[in-house]
């Protein structure tokens, strides 16, 4: 007889980038017709509704600066809340100046972040929304204000400054996931069934399994039968994989991964509507308020009232940021 060896072997999946940083380049690349993007558009447009925390702050934020907006006759609050979320979402914004047949300014309105492209000689299209073929539309020379969040490779467009937490973001949606898949399995990540009683036939085992696979999903904690009237005590086991490291992982998870991406976006936790997990809380809103009004809302603004020296008259205007009327 040949005698047996051990076996031993491992598992393990290779850590590769994900689709977002494979098409996120250094440069961008004349086609032709316009300027591309450093990074996909799309890919980043997709992630508006997914990305929980990252969303949710920066809606902060646009909401905060929106309050304190002074609409104009020429930009309303609609246009200016739309410039501003495109801005802080892709970090570029485009406001184009309309004439009339005399030449007066008609309004102010923004042009999607998601279809601007920027061509040559400081002139700007939009994609139509055929994919195949998009239709280009030319605004008029000097039509187009756009602001844009600096990048250290290149000047063309911007780049959002939150953007290395995408993978924490996407670590934070994967494990919702895994949770929901979690639970749908019935609690657990699975299992190995053993059985080693020999008065279970193939019909038996097929049965069984059977009923096993209709016992996860909607409807799961079934309670199930199993009649062996010459079973052994331990003819039949259930062996859990890594059951307890899937509940405890989950919360740290979820915890970590948030705090990277309220760390990139910089929006005090209490200001968006999260309930602290430890007994001291997250301090005075009141306080946390006012510090963000300093350090993250004066500088937007001040980056919006650029259209300002772009227009040469007084059109971006707010109102000071008071966190209650007593203020």
């Amino acid at each position: 007889m040949t005698p047996q060896s051990n076996a031993v072997f491992s598992w393990s999946d290779e850590l590769t980038p994900s689709r977002y940083w494979l098409e996120l380049s250094n440069s961008c690349i004349y086609n032709g017709q316009y300027y591309e993007l450093p990074y996909s558009v799309e890919v980043h447009a997709r992630y508006f509704y997914s990305l929980l925390y990252v969303r949710s702050a920066l809606q902060t934020k646009a909401h905060i600066i929106g309050s304190c907006f002074r609409p104009h006759r020429w930009l309303s609050q609609q246009h200016f809340n739309a410039l501003v979320l495109d801005y802080l979402w892709f970090g570029n914004a485009y406001l184009e100046r309309c004439h009339n047949r005399l030449g007066q300014i008609l309004q102010l309105r923004p042009a999607p972040a998601k279809f601007t492209r920027r061509t040559l000689n400081n002139r700007y299209v939009f994609l139509g929304q055929d994919p195949l073929a998009p239709e280009l539309h030319h605004f008029a020379p000097g039509s187009i204000c756009h602001l844009l969040e600096p990048d250290v490779n290149q000047e063309l467009y911007g780049v959002p400054e939150w953007l290395p937490t995408i993978e924490s973001a996407l670590l934070n949606e994967a494990s919702t996931k895994f949770r929901l898949r979690y639970y749908r399995n019935g609690s657990h990540a699975g299992y190995i069934m053993y059985l080693t009683d020999a008065n279970f036939t193939d019909g038996d085992i097929e049965a069984l399994q059977e009923q096993l696979n209709q016992s996860k999903g909607d409807g799961n904690f079934k309670n199930l039968l199993l009649y062996a009237p010459n079973g052994k005590t331990d003819g039949i086991k259930l062996i859990p994989i890594s059951e307890v490291a899937a509940k405890d992982e989950f919360f740290n998870i979820k915890s970590v991964s948030r705090d990277d991406q309220l760390a990139a976006c910089r929006v005090p936790p209490h200001m968006m509507g999260i309930i602290p997990t430890n007994s001291s809380g997250f301090g005075s809103v009141s306080d946390a308020a006012k510090v963000f009004a300093r350090n993250e809302l004066q500088p937007l603004q001040d980056n919006f009232a650029q259209i300002n020296a772009w227009l040469g008259e007084e059109v971006v205007r707010f109102e000071p940021y008071h966190i209650d009327a007593g203020e």
